[in-house]
């Protein structure tokens, strides 16, 4: 009887641990949004809070990030719920990636232009993951600039025609210029949070969001 007394209880493990969703593999949450918005910022704070680990290098020179970088099985945790996600680190989505932008950062010509190749093949492969192999967006904008571009509004179509889950994040208003308004006034159909990621502001509500939104 203990043979079979085993084997029950192990099917009950299972069974519970199946109905409880711990068997789910995490969710791919990619981090969208125009160059220097803070993409990595935000990746790097939320990887740090959960895993103590940073997920790429971040920098003030645009299309620095020019491959998508992933953290896997990132384990959020609000009011007793884990929510498992893995962090898809994506590079600055733009129109046009102009060797030129990198020459005004003391760069030698030759750099500049294997920078704007790898960045052009960069925003190429961020389009193939939003088409294909996300389950859901967090999308980061720079509450200083005007959110309202090309580029923005035909990423949020995208994101949804394919009915994904998105959060939209206003970021770096620690800075005086500002303006979380704006966004909220140009994607009023969803959710706006403010934060600060270079500072943590706020981030607590951020995590409330991306455990419900994305949970």
């Amino acid at each position: 009887m203990g043979l079979f007394a085993d084997l029950r209880d192990s099917i009950s493990a299972v069974t519970a641990k199946l109905f409880a969703g711990e068997s789910e593999d995490p969710k791919r949450i990619g981090i969208y949004g125009p160059p220097n918005a803070g993409k990595t910022t935000l990746a790097n704070r939320i990887a740090r809070d959960w895993t103590g680990d940073a997920v790429g290098p971040e920098s003030h020179i645009p299309h620095e990030t020019r491959r998508a970088r992933r953290k896997e099985n990132v384990e959020i945790e609000r009011d007793g719920h884990t929510v498992s996600i893995d962090i898809v680190d994506t590079p600055g989505v733009t129109t046009k990636v102009d060797y030129e932008e990198f020459l005004d950062h003391d760069m030698e010509k030759e750099e500049a232009v294997r920078r704007s190749r790898e960045a052009t093949e960069g925003v190429a492969e961020a389009m193939h993951w939003l088409r294909e192999d996300v389950d859901g967006v967090i999308y980061v904008l720079d509450s200083t600039t005007d959110p309202f571009t090309q580029v923005n509004t035909m990423l949020i179509g995208i994101i949804e025609s394919r009915d994904l889950p998105v959060l939209i994040l206003a970021n770096k208003t620690d800075l005086e210029d500002s303006n979380v308004q704006r966004i909220r006034n140009a994607f009023p159909q969803h959710e706006t949070i403010e934060l600060s990621a270079l500072e943590g502001d706020n981030m607590d509500e951020v995590y409330d969001h991306i455990a419900e939104k994305f949970g």
